[in-house]
């Protein structure tokens, strides 16, 4: 992959901007969408300078849509009085029929909707959002031990070449 100025590019022609490491340690997920996000104009420079937080982020669906909270993308260097709060709620762009399987999935009990990552792709801003399911502490240490034995066992091969 080449290094770009303000995130990674990938082999589809997207750019990452940010990623929610936490979450795969944290959830199994279940199924996965890409959703648009409804931004300002100093967002959209802030976040092609490859500036944005997922840490806190969550998805809540109101009013049949969905939601971000907790996106952190901080004000463009450059920006005027037009920057907004970092931290402002921010609507997800999905069909009707995404939102219905979202809301349907996670109205079931232990289920929640979890941002994954933020890149751009096709020169628009999306966010791949995640249905999920928390995972318990004995499931947390059962994919440390087989990391751990995968990456034991990497090693082993590489020392036999």
């Amino acid at each position: 992959m080449a290094k770009h100025a303000s995130g990674e590019k990938s082999k589809h022609g997207e750019r990452l901007v940010c990623q929610n490491r936490k979450a795969g340690h944290l959830y199994f997920f279940e199924d996965t969408f890409e959703a648009g996000i409804a931004l300002k104009g100093t967002e959209v420079k802030s976040l092609r300078a490859g500036h944005g937080s997922l840490q806190e982020a969550y998805v809540r669906m109101r009013d049949e849509e969905a939601w971000i909270e907790g996106f952190h993308i901080p004000p463009y260097e450059q920006g005027n009085i037009q920057n907004v709060d970092p931290v402002r709620i921010r609507k997800l762009l999905l069909h009707r029929r995404e939102i219905d399987k979202l809301q349907q999935l996670c109205s079931r009990k232990g289920y929640t909707v979890v941002p994954l990552k933020v890149y751009f792709a096709r020169g628009r801003a999306k966010v791949l959002v995640g249905v999920a399911r928390g995972k318990k502490a004995h499931d947390k240490r059962h994919a440390i031990r087989d990391r751990d034995q995968k990456r034991d066992l990497d090693r082993a091969m590489k020392q036999n070449r």
